[in-house]
């Protein structure tokens, strides 16, 4: 146990790495009014205890899709890590690496707008101080009239391409303590 403890305790570190430094985009999945999922790529920050934090434009459709559902996807791919291997396919040999993925799946609450202005102003001052200036630069009451903040709380954490070879995990992060 103490092997598998060690290794998800590695594989935590790198994927969190890989999420906050590297991945960028995410996909997002929600549900919708006939009980399809919608999957389209977006900004998601990964907050501490696996939570992720988006902040979308009041007018999306994905806002009340999660009123009504508050069931999401979060996921963030990538191409596989260096020095991955994949010397014992399971069914199919592709002759290529599998990507890594991050997956949060979780419950998504709809923020106060206190919270989304929060999330807003630091995400936008941390993109800008790496010279991302394209986006506009809302001011407070901007970002209560336009913008809706969502806080996806989880229930499940998937982590592939962070292990040894085909190794990955799943697990609940509230159980995991300070992994």
């Amino acid at each position: 146990m103490a092997d598998h403890d060690d290794a998800l305790a590695r594989a935590t570190l790198l994927a969190q790495a890989f999420v906050r430094h590297e991945a960028g985009f995410a996909q997002l999945t929600t549900i919708d009014g006939r009980g399809y999922p919608v999957t389209r790529t977006m900004t998601a920050f990964l907050l501490d205890g696996w939570e992720v934090a988006t902040v979308q434009r009041r007018a999306h459709r994905r806002i009340g899709q999660w009123r009504q559902r508050p069931q999401t996807e979060v996921l963030w791919v990538g191409t596989p890590r260096q020095g991955a291997t994949n010397e014992n396919p399971h069914v199919f040999d592709l002759g290529m690496l599998p990507p890594r993925v991050v997956s949060v799946r979780g419950d998504a609450e709809v923020m106060p707008e206190e919270w989304t202005e929060e999330v807003y102003r630091r995400e936008a001052t941390a993109q800008r101080a790496r010279g991302h200036t394209r986006a506009p630069l809302r001011t407070p009451s901007q970002v209560a009239a336009e913008l809706t903040g969502v806080r996806i709380r989880p229930f499940r954490v998937r982590l592939e391409g962070f292990g040894d070879g085909a190794q990955s995990f799943t697990f609940d992060p509230q159980q995991q303590g300070d992994i």
